[in-house]
């Protein structure tokens, strides 16, 4: 059992960091204890911010002799509470968001080391200048950051390419639970001498140890890129012409977003500056991105004989395809928009889900006609990726509802949909994690033997259990 801080003691963590960077008041905090989504606002003594390794190190020692509950945090854009305190007040956040050094760029190696409080964007850019790319893209990374990437093994829209953020790790560096350091910053492509203990902490949310820093893949940059905004009729159409991009374009099909027409209006509605590709509207839409080790020109000869094929075989309604790197830009702000736009139409629960590709057809199908039944009225908002079978099943509540009374559903919907993902084979955390949403629903779906392990490895590595306690398990 983990403790409230005595003011004694917030001074002694205070001191590690320093005055400026151990904050207290509540104006101060607040940014640090809400969420995106206003589902878990939580209440905390004190944020510390340190700006080392080192000083990461000091801060668990202490926590770990007085029992002091830790939270780590990145950049806070989460979203099913891993990041936040709860309400007891007692628990001490933990913000990585000093910790920005790209640390090194190794472009003859394809690596970067970088600290875990690095913004995505910037990890980005840095990769960039060396003339290479590092493909996690998702739409929070202009604040979201790299710890929190990792510790919650983001997927974003180029999963399908080049794998989750699982897969573009190669070595970290973490703190424990007791302030010991595992220096684990391995740029090796292979090393075989004994558990991969890096994949403990990747998707971990900061249960076992704080990623401090952390060595990453790069891949060389496509030479072009092509992007079309799609129009066809249903996601069973959708599905066949992700098959056919997929056998023309092989590994250079990066991006393939289903989205429906419901999702643009609201994008339309409430994004300033945003417009409507294609003349007539369509029932459903795919954003395909294909990149070229060659030239823009391969790229979109390539994205044009996809097209062409699939418009002789009546797949496709209409198209429009990018001219320039600014239309890339708007078609995907459309697609990153998704979430932000359904906000102003009031309550949205959400399902974070994936079922095999193939059956992503059916899966909507039938969950459209379920909550729809469940809720008259209501408004479903499916969109996601298409190519790697994650769907963010979000349904927006009726027009004119009251939110909180549709949002005191949650629980129920959840039920409903996740019961037919089951049958579907499929998962209720496709990519946003566990947390405190889903930590309840996650017995039922791990089985005994495998919760029991999770929890054996959390005792041997946080025994005293003060890393983001009643986060997960």
């Amino acid at each position: 059992m983990t403790n409230a801080p005595s003011p004694d003691l917030v001074a002694r963590f205070a001191a590690i960091v320093g005055p400026a960077h151990a904050l207290t008041r509540d104006d101060d905090t607040l940014p640090y204890r809400i969420e995106w989504r206003d589902r878990f606002p939580g209440k905390t003594p004190l944020v510390l911010r340190p700006g080392s390794r080192d000083e990461v190190a000091a801060i668990l020692a202490l926590a770990n002799e007085t029992r002091t509950a830790i939270v780590p945090q990145g950049g806070n854009t989460g979203l099913v509470g891993a990041q936040v305190p709860d309400q007891s007040g007692t628990e001490v956040v933990l913000s990585l968001d000093r910790m920005m050094r790209i640390r090194a760029v190794d472009a003859e190696g394809y690596t970067m080391t970088v600290e875990a409080g690095a913004v995505l964007a910037d990890v980005q850019a840095a990769a960039e200048a060396a003339d290479r790319l590092f493909p996690l893209s998702l739409g929070a990374e202009g604040s979201c950051r790299i710890g929190g990437n990792i510790s919650s093994n983001a997927g974003g829209t180029a999963v399908l390419a080049y794998g989750n953020t699982r897969d573009l790790v190669l070595g970290l560096e973490v703190v424990l639970a007791d302030g010991r350091v595992w220096e684990g910053l391995n740029a090796l492509r292979k090393d075989n001498t004994g558990y991969d203990l890096k994949q403990l902490f990747i998707g971990g949310e900061g249960t076992l140890g704080v990623i401090t820093a952390a060595v990453l893949k790069l891949f060389p940059r496509p030479k072009g890129q092509a992007v079309a905004f799609v129009a066809v009729e249903s996601p069973a159409a959708a599905l066949s012409l992700f098959q056919l991009a997929r056998e023309r374009a092989g590994h250079d099909l990066s991006g393939f977003e289903l989205m429906p027409r419901i999702g643009l209006d609201f994008v339309l509605a409430h994004l300033p500056g945003t417009r409507d590709p294609l003349a007539a509207p369509s029932p459903w839409y795919v954003l395909i991105e294909i990149g070229s080790g060659h030239s823009d020109e391969a790229a979109s000869a390539t994205l044009e004989d996809v097209l062409g094929t699939a418009f002789e075989a009546g797949t496709v309604a209409d198209a429009a395809l990018a001219q320039s790197l600014a239309d890339r830009q708007a078609f995907w702000h459309l697609r990153h928009g998704m979430s932000e736009a359904q906000k102003p139409e009031g309550g949205s629960i959400k399902h974070d889900i994936s079922v095999p590709v193939a059956r992503v057809p059916a899966f909507l199908d039938e969950a459209i006609a379920a909550v729809e039944a469940m809720v008259p009225g209501c408004r479903p908002v499916p969109f996601g990726h298409l190519g790697d079978g994650n769907i963010h099943f979000n349904v927006s509540q009726p027009v004119g509802a009251d939110k909180a009374a549709y949002l005191a559903r949650w629980e129920e919907m959840n039920a409903l949909v996740h019961g037919i993902v089951a049958r579907y084979h499929g998962s209720i955390s496709a990519e946003h994690g566990i947390g405190v949403l889903k930590r309840d629903l996650l017995p039922g779906v791990k089985g005994p033997v495998a919760m029991d392990m999770m929890r054996s490895i959390k005792a041997a590595l946080d025994p005293n259990g003060i890393l983001n306690p009643g986060k997960m398990l």
